[in-house]
């Protein structure tokens, strides 16, 4: 496991050499807040982060239901029983293991790894505009159907989850960058992504902080680029 630091937030990669998972710690006043549950043997590494920064984790906050973004999520839950689990209220039922969609919704399949069998339920499920903590919750569909970003209202800092991936490459989910395909593979629906990739642009984030890949500092730009080869 790799830590990097960017101000308040602090990135845990896990595999940062070969398939880089990301999730991040949010530090508060006098708590922490974990974005993401990565792999189901991250658990150790997660807490023995928390026990270095020397703050508790007291909140675990979902961008998505993906195999490899709630991995050790029920490890995490027994070892800390009283967290507070967030999750977009879309993404619940992914999170149980139901892939049927909604009428409204666009009819391609959900893919990527949908987990089977996390027995974590849920305390909180979030809608656009919801905050947690320092956070803003900010919907994002395109990679699942409820994905979430998370907006750190003290720095701008966007927590992305895998509305964009920068390994391989920066991109909007569902493009595929030959050396690292896999965010592109596990995406449920293009425009869906490109509308949200465009939104989240919107709000002129200072960092991005996605799922797979390194933190970018000052990212508008990038992110703006990746937008505009996704239209093409």
């Amino acid at each position: 496991m790799r830590i990097t630091r960017e101000n308040k937030v602090y990135q845990l990669s896990f595999l940062p050499r070969f398939f880089p998972v990301n999730c991040y710690f949010i530090e508060e006043h006098n708590e922490l807040t974990l974005i993401d549950a990565a792999l189901p043997y991250s658990a150790k590494g997660i807490i023995q982060a928390a026990a270095h920064i020397g703050k508790p984790v007291t909140r675990i906050v979902l961008t998505h239901a993906h195999g490899d973004h709630v991995g050790a999520l029920d490890t995490l839950r027994e070892m800390l029983p009283d967290v507070t689990v967030f999750i977009s209220k879309r993404d619940a039922r992914l999170l149980s293991g139901d892939v049927t969609l909604d009428p409204e919704e666009a009819g391609t399949p959900i893919r990527g790894g949908v987990p089977k069998n996390i027995q974590t339920i849920p305390d909180v499920l979030l809608q656009d505009g919801d905050r947690v903590g320092s956070l803003l919750a900010v919907s994002a569909p395109g990679h699942t159907p409820g994905s979430m970003a998370f907006l750190d209202t003290r720095s701008r800092a966007l927590l992305a989850g895998d509305a964009f991936q920068t390994r391989g490459g920066i991109a909007v989910s569902g493009q595929l960058r030959p050396l690292f395909p896999f965010p592109a593979m596990a995406t449920w629906n293009k425009q869906a992504s490109l509308d949200s990739a465009t939104k989240l642009a919107a709000l002129k984030p200072s960092l991005l902080a996605v799922g797979h890949g390194p933190m970018l500092k000052q990212p508008l730009p990038m992110m703006e680029h990746a937008i505009a080869k996704a239209k093409e």
